[in-house]
């Protein structure tokens, strides 16, 4: 099988070093995703003021996870089929997942766009966003919506670099997308005084330059994951495979989303200084959970190409390997945030109060940081390896089942930012123990275990 110089085969070679080698780009471009979307809230925050970071960084912004959670958990069941054809050397499947996973990123982009422009204002009232910053919040999102393509065409694309081992090129496309951006918000919101609408038009224009950067690099491609344009199209049985996987972790993201979106009511019943508190933290808190999606992306991928090669004891190695590293990096970062927070927030705001409740979020969440390694790792590991309904099952049963209970029966009752924080961590717990007993239990690295459906139209899907 033709491959590029960029490819990494995941099937060979020392275990710790190729995970690092695959790892240490989506850690690196994730930090600077993290980075350029921090940007919005910090240039917002200075040059317009705490309403402005509260409509950017509140109800806005978890809408706006939750589309794209939704794709994303979608696009995974891609690199899925996509890596399990890249090690196995299958040239015809991988062809085809390639053209119908973008075929459907533009597809599904269309229909988002559309949605998201016209229910926009609905949305936010739904969670209750708080009246003073009803129009700058729906004027951010409708233009955020409108750049949903390239931000689907991106995510798949990086997603179908990854599944054949080329973390590399997404991280060179999404450095070029954030300094953009930066420079951008500077432009539209410090110097042409556009405000919200200037940080949102700023994303969508990055966006665009990186969805295309990595679409011309798919079209040059040497390797047989190649994509032809006048080939772009959906292959109904490939769809079923991808769709297989994917929409259980789609159906665990935008669950996860909702409960975000439903935990942002009563936040945004604290008031105006709460929820930029919450929006500040979500920053830098985000640099944790960003890197804790390399891990994420790097175990799936890992396990995807050695399940597709047969390889079922480096798959289970690796997933201890992976395991330890992202641990080790939760200990280190997580005692860094602690120390950096009360200084941190001073970069978004000025504000005294919002400054406070900023660093208590930190404190609430941080030291319980240690128990997500284990649900993030041992639920892409299952993925990898096409087992993506039980695992969507513990996380949505656990992380977002724990949340809407402990919204809808304790905190109507203990309305406090304390008692909104806890569901958190509580939530965490709940799933890693229960993930833990099913990876120990499920014979999920078996080639004897029942698989998903195979694009090829019937019968089942063989190693």
């Amino acid at each position: 099988m033709s491959k590029t110089d960029q490819t990494l085969d995941l099937t060979q070679g020392v275990i710790w070093k190729q995970l690092l080698l695959f790892l240490v780009p989506i850690a690196v471009g994730t930090l600077f995703q993290q980075f350029y979307n921090t940007a919005d809230a910090i240039i917002v925050g200075q040059f317009v003021g705490a309403e402005a970071l509260a409509a950017v960084g509140g109800s806005a912004a978890v809408i706006i996870q939750f589309v794209v959670g939704l794709f994303t958990g979608l696009s995974s069941g891609a690199t899925v089929v996509i890596s399990h054809a890249f090690g196995g050397q299958d040239k015809e499947k991988l062809h085809r997942a390639v053209h119908t996973a973008i075929a459907f990123s533009i597809v599904a982009g269309g229909v988002i766009t559309l949605l998201g422009v016209w229910l926009a204002p609905d949305a936010l009232r739904w969670t209750r966003n708080p009246g003073e910053i009803m129009a700058p919040a729906t004027s951010y999102l409708r233009i955020i919506f409108l750049g949903t393509i390239p931000v689907l065409l991106f995510n798949m694309g990086a997603g179908i670099l990854r599944a054949v081992g080329d973390s590399r090129r997404p991280l060179y496309y999404l450095i070029v997308c954030c300094l953009l951006n930066v420079v951008l918000d500077l432009v539209f919101v410090a110097f042409l005084r556009m405000g919200v609408s200037g940080a949102a038009l700023a994303t969508i224009l990055a966006n665009l330059v990186s969805a295309v950067l990595i679409l011309i690099q798919l079209v040059r491609t040497s390797g047989d994951f190649r994509l032809v344009p006048r080939q772009t199209k959906v292959h109904g049985p490939t769809l079923k495979h991808v769709l297989y996987i994917g929409i259980p972790a789609a159906i665990e993201a935008s669950m996860y989303s909702v409960s975000n979106l439903l935990i942002q009511v009563p936040i945004n019943e604290l008031g105006t200084d709460v929820v930029a508190a919450w929006s500040a933290a979500g920053k830098l808190d985000g640099i944790y959970w960003s890197l804790m999606v390399a891990f994420a992306s790097a175990i799936l991928a890992f396990v995807g190409q050695n399940y597709g090669a047969g390889r079922y004891d480096r798959m289970s190695e690796g997933v201890k390997v992976c395991l330890k590293m992202a641990l080790a990096l939760t200990v280190v970062l997580g005692g860094i945030l602690l120390l950096v927070s009360p200084f941190a927030f001073r970069i978004f705001t000025n504000d005294p109060e919002v400054i406070h409740y900023s660093i208590l979020i930190m404190y609430y969440f941080v030291p319980f940081y240690f128990m997500w390694p284990f649900i993030e790792v041992l639920a892409n590991a299952l993925r990898g390896a096409g087992d993506a309904v039980v695992p969507m099952v513990i996380s949505v049963g656990g992380i977002c089942g724990v949340r809407l209970l402990w919204i809808f029966l304790v905190v109507p009752h203990w309305h406090t930012l304390l008692s909104i924080s806890v569901c958190y961590p509580l939530s965490w717990l709940v799933t890693a123990v229960v993930l833990i007993v099913y990876y120990k239990k499920a014979n999920w690295a078996a080639n004897d275990k029942k698989q998903p459906p195979s694009d090829e139209g019937g019968g089942t899907a063989q190693p």
